[in-house]
């Protein structure tokens, strides 16, 4: 984050939620959901998660989940079902440029809990919490063009496509296109007040 950035808002009081799932801080029992995520080869090429993560490189990786608010890059998530507390994947609401109002998002599900919808969920409670952040007013999606599943989710999720940035990130040592989304602040809505 920009030295220039306001500081960060407080952890949320209650954790966020929507259908199924609920967004709730990192903690050491995400582990296992961790080594899990850690299987599908894409998720280590585009983070901070190696692939086929030990069990101390897993608790590495919660570790410095723990730490981002505290360091001011965003909100780290846990995607948890709502009715067992079982995590489900990850999610991240990053504010590099919180100072201009602006934030990126990303969200990943544990393969074996993929095919449910519950990533739709996740986001779009994700997205309600952006929304409750003051002075944010823009939430922008970095989507391979081939990540079909993932555009899906970002569209039922209310995400609008904005364009196609050609050689936009490095992947796994290779320079990718990405598709940009973006969901802005509801208009009538106050920043800082929130969405339902």
């Amino acid at each position: 984050m920009s030295t220039n950035s306001p500081p960060l808002p407080p952890w949320p009081d209650t954790p966020p939620r929507h259908g199924r799932v609920l967004l709730r801080a990192v903690t050491e029992q995400d582990v296992p959901m961790a080594r899990d995520l850690s299987t599908d080869p894409y998720v280590p090429a585009t983070g901070s998660l190696p692939a086929r993560a030990t069990p101390s490189q897993a608790r590495a990786w919660v570790r410095r989940q723990q730490r981002r608010h505290a360091e001011g890059s965003g909100f780290s998530f846990t995607i948890a079902v709502a009715a067992t507390g079982r995590a489900v994947g990850h999610c991240g609401l990053w504010l590099r440029e919180f100072g201009a109002g602006r934030a990126s998002a990303g969200y990943a599900l544990a393969p074996s809990a993929r095919g449910k919808g519950l990533a739709v969920d996740a986001l779009t409670a994700l997205t309600h919490f952006a929304w409750t952040v003051p002075g944010l007013f823009r939430i922008a999606l970095y989507i391979e063009p081939a990540n079909h599943a993932s555009i899906r989710t970002a569209e039922a999720a209310g995400y609008l496509r904005e364009g196609l940035l050609r050689s936009h990130q490095e992947i796994a040592g290779r320079r990718r296109d990405m598709v940009l989304y973006a969901a802005v602040r509801p208009s009538g809505t106050s920043a800082g007040a929130p969405v339902a």
